[in-house]
Formats: C-alpha cells, structure tokens, sequence
C-alpha cells in the first residue's frame, strides 16, 4: 500500500500495458508520474490478455518476467501479476476493481495514462466506471499546453462532458479522495515504442538503450521477437 503524507494515503499510481517489451518510455512515464503527483508508488501491470489488440510478441509469463526485471532497483515500482495469472481478459476495471478491494474504499488510486490511450477511453470496457475506481492523470504528449491550461482539441463529445467537472491541475486533491479526478501532467517526449524494439530485434538490429540492460539480456536469453 501507498505510505501516508501528512495523516493521509499517499495515491498510489496504475500503470498497465502490453509491456511488449517493457521499454524506457515506459518508466520514464511512470517515474515523471510519480514525481508530478506525489505518489507514494507505481504498480507496473502487464496486460494478460490484451482486448485492444492482436497477439502480443511474447508470452504473458515473458512480458511478466521482463517487467520485474525493469523495475528492480526503483523501490517506489512494483509488479502485479493479477491480469497475466486471471483467466478473462484484460480489462482495466477488473483491475481496478480488484485494487480497490485489495486496497480499501479510501486509498487514491492513480490511473495513469497516455494522451492517446485516454483520448480512446470511450472505446474501453465499461469506462464511465473507471472515474468511480480511480484518478486519472494523463501524460501531456509534445505540444499540449503544460499544467492542463488547454485540453486535447480530438476529445470526443462523451469523454469532454464526462470530464468536465473533475479536471484539476492541483496533484493535492489527489490525496483528499479515492478517485474521481481528471489530472494532466508533463512528460519529456520520448520516441520509443514496443513495436520499434520488435522490429530492431527481427531485423538484426540493437535496441540498445531503449530499454533496460537487463531486459535486452532476456530478451536475447530467450530468443524473443525473431523472425
């Protein structure tokens, strides 16, 4: 659980994913996420069974193992195995769900997300539910105004009404409830992806720091992403 700041629960940060490999950007997106909101932790979780997507690369055990590998040596991450060990499909409301009932009705949860993952929200499984689970803090992509002076002009007109009355820019209200507010915050724009590494790897070449040493290591242990 997320320590305690000043007699209150410090939020506790979401970040799911394929994690096909997990790469830089990826923690660079969950450590700046910390750091911005005053999060006690980060829960890295890697996708079981995608529904947004074709088959992944590697196995959910492989993107599994690679994660804990990632994230060894930053105490403020840890690694939940609950969407690659659960038998439905990856669904963040499961997830949060299953959180909040691990956690208590009070812990402030943290769903961290990408501008484009959050402009796609609509499209996700039961997601009007998601604002009663958690926060949201969505990653300023390279462009937008900072400190969520102006919003995404590509917001759909569901998610913008959705929205509307819970956008802060105060990462304190973050701490005083468990869930319910819309916060963006800056990112340094990093132009690294999974399928980039993925085709590195298949064509012979080195992804060599976009990702963690140790997780190329497994990587070429393990014969992952070859033709």
């Amino acid at each position: 659980m997320a320590t305690e700041r000043h007699g209150a629960l410090a939020p506790l940060g979401v970040l799911g994913g394929t994690f096909d490999p997990i790469h830089t950007g990826h923690l660079r997106l969950a450590e700046e996420a910390r750091e911005a909101l005053g999060l006690g932790g980060v829960r890295l979780i890697p996708a079981g069974r995608p529904p947004h997507r074709g088959e992944p690369g590697s196995t959910a055990d492989d993107r599994l193992a690679m994660a804990r590998l990632a994230a060894t040596g930053n105490a403020a991450f840890a690694v939940d195995d609950g969407e690659v060990r659960a038998q439905h499909k990856s669904y963040t409301v499961l997830t949060l769900e299953r959180l909040r009932a691990e956690l208590g009705p009070q812990q402030p949860l943290v769903l961290i997300l990408g501008a484009d993952a959050f402009e796609g929200l609509p499209t996700w499984h039961r997601w009007t539910e998601l604002f009663a689970l958690a926060h949201i803090a969505v990653a300023n992509r390279p462009g937008y105004a900072p400190h969520g002076r102006r919003w995404p002009a590509t917001l759909s007109p569901e998610l913008d009404l959705a929205c509307r009355d819970r956008r802060t820019a105060d990462s304190a209200a973050l701490r005083a409830t468990p869930g319910g507010h819309v916060i963006p915050f800056d990112m340094t724009p990093l132009a690294i992806s999974a399928s980039l590494i993925r085709d590195l790897v298949r064509n012979g070449h080195s992804p060599r720091y976009l990702l963690p040493e140790s997780v190329l290591d497994y990587i070429a242990a393990h014969h992952l992403y070859r033709k």
